[in-house]
């Protein structure tokens, strides 16, 4: 595997790379055939320690965090032609690394190039705002600094993808930063401090921490000299990571996944419905924080919508990533494995039917892989944990409703408020359900598209903050005040 050939095994911390202050390492383990295909340094909470006072002494320094702008968003828009230029390595590192077909790979790669090169156009074009003061003789102004020192905690889904959902606005805002990706899919993170490496930074701008997060995590979220904690990944681990920060009162930005309804009305096109409500279950096997996985539709042709479904998804290809013909790979571990495998036995127990997969496939050539059959689960109501949980995995359920105020009533019964659809040829009745609908994201007559010009994250229990889009930059600026008294006496207010 020549894209392997000279990637680093270890962290990057003010500016060198480091083995871990134990000298202890990971395999990091293809979910296609389990086979170990790199060892990185398993980083430790000194390491963590020391990346955050690195981090802190260059924020401190201004060497970055008193850049212009112009030149923060320069290295920001290299980063992007580094993505572009190295565009097949990334994209074959994270398909060995997660298991996504390798056109998935490709497309997270186009991705992230927009991702770098929107914030890169965006860094420079807040220069603060003039206030009209109601004092006489004054002047008010409205300026916006970096937050400071950021640590940026990413999932094992879309490791570089989310990646520089962070990284990018950390950069041009002229934040210093600490990366900790999963510890189960590090590569393409490491390949892309690499590259960051080459383009420049000031030497502690840029660290990277690998580790477990009950190690590394923990420091990361309650150090007294981080200024704002960037989360992606589960809802127990978020609210970890809100009480841990709490103590020092540091700001949090989390999205915290979903359980995210479909809902398909009786004039929806059935075709389009039925495709789309497969790129929404079953995309990178459902494993995606915005999955369409809980399916609610019209009980007038909830039947036919069944019969269409099951059809279409008996016929995904499963197999690996690097094959043409893959339409779906593997999930990403045992542990996660047997965590989706459990949750088909607790359908069944709550009295619902599997209607299409529900366990591992037979095949031969999958049988060492993390592999689970796509699957439709029927006959469920939302008093159901399977309906309620996110599964995070290749899993589909599907309720009726009767009319419009019914659907709107089911898809606002859960925890989450991460994103929904809906589907229907009345334009009217679609924007009326998404105005209803207490999700951060709506998408009608489709399913999943996302760009960098659009803010991302949730309602309720999906987490706290934006992430892209304006909103997304305004996450690692603070407002400061500054206000001018031009023609000060004295007030006296006390005696003399």
């Amino acid at each position: 595997m020549e894209y392997l050939d000279g990637l680093s095994s270890r962290q990057y911390i003010n500016g060198e790379w480091v083995e871990a202050s134990n000298g202890e390492t990971r395999d990091i383990i293809n979910p296609y055939n389990q086979e170990v295909v790199f060892t990185v340094s398993e980083g430790t909470k000194e390491d963590a320690e020391k990346a955050v006072l690195a981090a802190r002494q260059s924020f401190e320094s201004g060497e970055w965090s008193k850049e212009t702008s112009e030149n923060r968003c320069n290295k920001v828009r290299a980063i992007a032609d580094a993505i572009l230029t190295h565009k097949e390595e990334l994209a074959k590192l994270e398909t060995l690394d997660t298991g996504k077909t390798l056109e998935e790979s490709y497309a997270d790669m186009d991705d992230i190039h927009n991702v770098f090169m929107y914030f890169a156009g965006l860094g420079g074009n807040d220069g603060g705002e003039v206030v009209e003061s109601p004092i006489p003789n004054s002047e008010s102004k409205i300026v916006k600094e970096p937050v400071g020192v950021v640590t940026q905690i990413t999932p094992w889904n879309y490791p570089l993808l989310q990646a520089s959902w962070k990284i990018a606005p950390a950069l041009v805002t002229g934040c210093s930063l600490v990366m900790k990706p999963s510890e189960i899919t590090p590569l393409t993170t490491i390949r892309i401090f690499e590259l960051m490496e080459e383009i420049g930074f000031p030497q502690g701008v840029i660290n990277l921490v690998l580790g477990k997060g009950a190690e590394v995590g923990d420091v990361l979220s309650s150090h007294p000299e981080v200024d704002l904690v960037s989360f992606t990944g589960g809802i127990q681990t978020g609210k970890h990571i809100m009480k841990r920060a709490a103590d020092n009162v540091t700001n949090i930005a989390l999205e915290l996944g979903g359980k995210n309804p479909n809902i398909i009305f009786d004039d929806a096109d059935i075709e389009l419905a039925v495709d789309q409500a497969l790129n929404g279950g079953y995309f990178h096997a459902g494993q995606v924080c915005s999955a369409g996985s809980r399916i609610i539709v019209h009980n007038d042709i909830k039947a036919q919508f069944e019969s269409a479904l099951i059809d279409r998804v008996n016929k995904i290809k499963l197999g690996n990533g690097f094959d043409q013909e893959t339409e779906m790979g593997p999930v990403i571990s045992k542990e996660h494995l047997a965590k989706v495998a459990n949750y088909i036995d607790v359908a069944k127990n709550e009295g619902a039917t599997i209607a299409a997969g529900g366990k591992k496939p037979e095949r031969a050539d999958l049988k060492d892989g993390f592999f689970f059959e796509p699957t439709v689960i029927t006959d469920c109501d939302t008093s159901m944990r399977i309906v309620q949980e996110e599964v995070f995995g290749p899993v589909v359920t599907i309720e009726g409703f009767a009319d419009e105020s019914e659907a709107i009533q089911l898809a606002n019964d859960s925890i989450y408020g991460l994103a929904g659809g809906v589907f229907t040829k009345d334009v009217a009745k679609a924007n009326r359900v998404a105005n209803e609908l207490k999700m951060g994201t709506v998408w009608i007559n489709d399913f999943h598209p996302y760009f960098a010009q659009a803010p991302w994250g949730g309602y309720k229990q999906s987490g706290i903050g934006r992430e892209l889009g304006k909103e997304g930059l305004e996450e690692y600026v603070i407002s400061k005040h500054i206000y001018t008294n031009i023609n000060p006496e004295p007030v006296n207010w006390f005696s003399k």
